[in-house]
């Protein structure tokens, strides 16, 4: 038995207090998950899949609801608000950390105010260019923005503080080149722009990258990761070209603080069961996310080591935000 069910089930034995929910109780009621990107993007979709099996798990739906807006912030606000019992919980990525870098005075704090439940993966990014960009590998576009210092190459992102606007960061800082960031206000019109070639590259996710990598659109250099991804086995990590560098998006799920510790732990034994289901971590990988399972203790530590790690790389490269 896992140590993390263990926890719980010693959790349920404990009184609980006027005001709070018990596990044994719980959920008796839909829970609502409030998912900050648009419907039909990638952690929407991720979390449909899981919320599906959730439900089936916890014997009670669980509603994904899309709630776009400044960057995830207006969401992430509502929930950090909410009533703290366990109905209504935030699906978070990596901007979770680094919106406090990127946007200023957050009405909400992205530790203090949220009680995590567990991560359920990683999206690793890819670093694309256009065809028209004369390099067919890492080396040969590192070679390429030396060569063009004066009129530096350009990189597309999602807006500041994305994980690819911070991944082509890490690689510029890396491989010591200049590059000129171009951001972008959401993923289609800066994913449009660079199949037409009016930016010169960008890391994209796996589930947006592989139509355009297949059909020649977009040329694959190298994935930010430990090893190749299952759907595109022939893109090579960037540790194989010679410039080891692992960026991407994660998927994580949160409550707000306070509340009550039995019924996240049910939460994240839930979550645990769901995502050791082999068609679950299938359908996950065929839509770019690699299962990551981290528990709540351990994705609470993870979100603390990434606002960290991001602040310090910010402040060190001069990172601007705006």
């Amino acid at each position: 038995m896992h140590a993390v069910r263990v926890a719980a089930l010693a959790l349920l034995a404990l009184p609980v207090f006027a005001g709070t929910v018990s596990a044994a109780e719980y959920p008796s009621a839909p829970v609502r998950v409030v998912v900050p990107y648009p419907a039909g993007g990638l952690v929407d979709i991720v979390m449909r899949v899981v919320g599906d099996r959730l439900s089936a798990e916890l014997s009670q739906q669980f509603v994904i609801e899309s709630r776009v807006g400044a960057g995830g912030t207006i969401a992430t606000g509502s929930v950090a608000r909410a009533e703290p019992d366990g109905y209504t919980l935030l699906a978070i990525t990596d901007s979770h950390a680094t919106n406090p870098l990127a946007f200023k005075d957050l009405p909400y704090d992205s530790v203090a105010d949220f009680a995590p439940i567990g991560l359920i993966g990683r999206s690793p990014l890819i670093l694309t260019v256009h065809p028209s960009v004369p390099a067919r590998s890492v080396k040969d576009f590192v070679a390429l923005a030396r060569q063009k210092a004066n009129a530096p190459l350009s990189y597309g992102s999602i807006g500041y503080g994305s994980a690819p606007h911070l991944a082509s960061e890490v690689f510029k800082a890396h491989a010591g080149i200049e590059l000129v960031h171009i951001p972008y206000k959401g993923g289609a019109p800066a994913v449009n722009d660079l199949v037409a070639g009016h930016i010169n590259a960008m890391f994209l996710s796996p589930i947006v990258s592989a139509p355009h990598i297949k059909s020649g659109a977009l040329v694959a250099l190298g994935i930010a990761a430990t090893d190749r991804f299952p759907s595109l086995p022939d893109v090579v990590t960037m540790r194989e070209t010679g410039y080891p560098m692992e960026a991407g998006y994660w998927v994580g799920l949160v409550a707000p603080a306070k509340t009550p510790a039995a019924v996240v732990a049910t939460l994240d034994c839930a979550l645990q069961r769901v995502l050791e289901q082999d068609d679950v971590r299938n359908r996950l990988t065929d839509i770019g996310l690699v299962v990551t399972h981290k528990d709540a203790k351990a994705l609470g530590d993870y979100i603390v080591e990434q606002t960290r790690y991001w602040k310090g790389f910010t402040e060190k490269n001069n990172i601007k935000f705006d």
